[in-house]
């Protein structure tokens, strides 16, 4: 009830106005706490200054919100998908809660329009829009409490905004997407797979493991030497997004000079 008469006259009135109208305009809903909003607009690039000293911007607010969204997608996949296990659910979470999805996600909420940056920065900072919607939710966690933020993602953002189904059956060759993003970035894969130790005809067990330039990468198991390789494939992917793996694999590079 009071919500109701106070939205128009928050969104309309008074020098947060503005504030007001971009979180409901996003979210649907008018804060109680609306100073926990505009710190999570502001990126390290353009702290705030205070007279003691210290720099505020919404760098916490960010780690809580990652926080946040990790523990609400983790118990949206549980449900979800009661029948899957905890490699698939790893892995789906991983994707969801990426920077580049998020990112993507803060775009299409219009979040990117309301940032407070540095000009110079935002050049440099791939992923300033992801992190403003973390601390975004670190903002709702904090006024509204879990179970309204678990709502918010869920039943309005993910359901809005978010295909399961293109999420799932994106990764579901591991092996060919790996071998893929080597080839493109001139590394070299192998696959060694044999016979586990405890191998019977009975219990046919293959192990695989994944070299990526002579470096082990990953291991998996399975009951044929196809789906030994996928799992050892997807134990790299669970690990390492492609930024994560070219950034090491650079590094390797440059010691092996």
């Amino acid at each position: 009830m009071w919500d109701f008469l106070l939205r128009p006259i928050k969104r309309h009135y008074g020098q947060d106005r503005d504030y007001y109208k971009i979180v409901d305009d996003m979210f649907g809903f008018i804060p109680h706490n609306i100073e926990l909003y505009k710190l999570a607009l502001i990126h390290k690039s353009a702290s705030l200054v205070l007279e003691d000293g210290r720099t505020i911007n919404n760098e916490r607010l960010e780690f809580l919100g990652d926080a946040v969204i990790e523990t609400v997608t983790s118990d949206y996949l549980f449900i979800e998908y009661s029948d899957r296990d905890e490699g698939f659910l790893t892995q789906m979470r991983s994707r969801i809660v990426s920077r580049q999805s998020l990112n993507a996600l803060a775009v299409e909420l219009g979040l990117d329009k309301h940032v407070i940056s540095n000009s110079a920065a935002t050049v440099t900072q791939k992923h300033i829009y992801g992190d403003a919607f973390e601390a975004m939710m670190g903002a709702v966690y904090l006024d509204q409490g879990y179970e309204f933020v678990n709502r918010l993602l869920i039943n309005k953002l993910y359901y809005e905004h978010l295909n399961l189904d293109n999420l799932t059956h994106s990764e579901t060759d591991y092996k060919s997407r790996l071998i893929e993003w080597c080839q493109k970035n001139h590394h070299r894969i192998e696959f060694r797979t044999e016979h586990d130790k405890g191998y019977s005809a009975v219990h046919p067990v293959f192990v695989s493991t994944v070299l990526i330039d002579g470096m082990e990468t990953g291991r998996g198991t399975g009951d044929s030497k196809k789906i030994a390789e996928q799992q050892a494939a997807q134990s790299v992917a669970g690990h390492f997004s492609d930024e994560a793996c070219a950034d090491i694999l650079d590094k390797m590079d440059r010691i092996a000079r």
